[in-house]
């Protein structure tokens, strides 16, 4: 099925910065490469982090290099070979790249937990996942941990299986499922709570996933322990006043606290998502 998602190829046609240079720290001090997940339009993202980061970089006294993909798959290509110091990933993407490169996880929400969800219009029929057998439905990604990875895995377990078509962000999810142009579409309970009411109330949660740990900022290990500890200390200062909690919450970090990964995600290698993960690393 073909999807339209007009809106999409017109935010993905504002013009943004793929890199965003950093305006803190010596001026012959290496950047610090921050990459975060593109769960959303690039233009959101760099709108959302580049702020924040200016108060991490300032509290630091590093400068702090934002790179937005085009892709989740992009995304991963450079997180699967180290490329970033610092990046902001899904759950899974914590398991893939410690496996791969010992990235270690810093910090994560501790106010809310994430589950997939499955989407449907609010006048939709459908009142349950069978129905979805043999029909077409949308997920940001393949590698989308509750988005995708998880919904899949559970429709799996049921015997319902379904068409997947991916869409790149969790705005195009919802969207294509509020137009109409596909049955059902995957996404998590904090991209969709941070939507639009407008656009909120033209869908309904068919389905949710058990939760899990959030998205975590995780660092090479190539990053010093002093400057992990400073990044770490200065995003949980930075919550301590308004604007800052203003700022993190719109990352989806509004309170954020230490990470680990043997309590936070090593639960999820004995999920068996493997078998769904599809990697690009041309």
């Amino acid at each position: 099925m073909r999807i339209a998602l007009f809106w999409l190829i017109a935010l993905l046609a504002l013009p943004w910065p793929a890199v965003a240079s950093c305006e803190t720290g010596p001026a012959t001090q290496r950047p610090v490469a921050v990459y975060v997940v593109p769960q959303l339009p690039p233009s959101v993202l760099y709108a959302r982090w580049s702020p924040l980061l200016a108060q991490v970089g300032r509290k630091t006294g590093q400068c702090f290099e934002l790179h937005i993909a085009a892709s989740i798959p992009e995304f991963e290509r450079a997180l699967l070979k180290g490329t970033p110091d610092l990046a902001f990933i899904n759950p899974y993407h914590a398991v893939m790249v410690r496996r791969r490169q010992g990235y270690i996880p810093l910090l994560m929400d501790s106010q809310e937990r994430l589950s997939g969800i499955l989407t449907v219009a609010a006048d939709s029929p459908i009142q349950d996942v069978a129905a979805l057998d043999g029909q077409t439905v949308v997920f940001p990604a393949p590698n989308a941990f509750a988005a995708s990875l998880l919904i899949r895995a559970h429709l799996a377990r049921r015997g319902i299986r379904i068409e997947p078509q991916y869409v790149q962000t969790h705005a195009s999810v919802y969207r294509a499922v509020a137009l109409g142009e596909v049955i059902a579409g995957g996404g998590v309970n904090n991209t969709l709570q941070r939507e639009e009411p407008a656009l909120r109330n033209r869908l309904r949660v068919l389905y949710e996933t058990p939760s899990y740990a959030p998205h975590p900022l995780v660092a090479h290990p190539r990053i010093p322990a002093a400057l992990r500890e400073s990044v770490l200390s200065a995003f949980i200062n930075i919550a301590s006043t308004d604007n800052g909690r203003q700022l993190l919450n719109q990352v989806q970090l509004p309170v954020p606290v230490r990470s680990n990964y043997d309590r936070d995600y090593a639960p999820l290698e004995r999920l068996g998502l493997e078998r769904f993960v599809v990697l690009d690393e041309r």
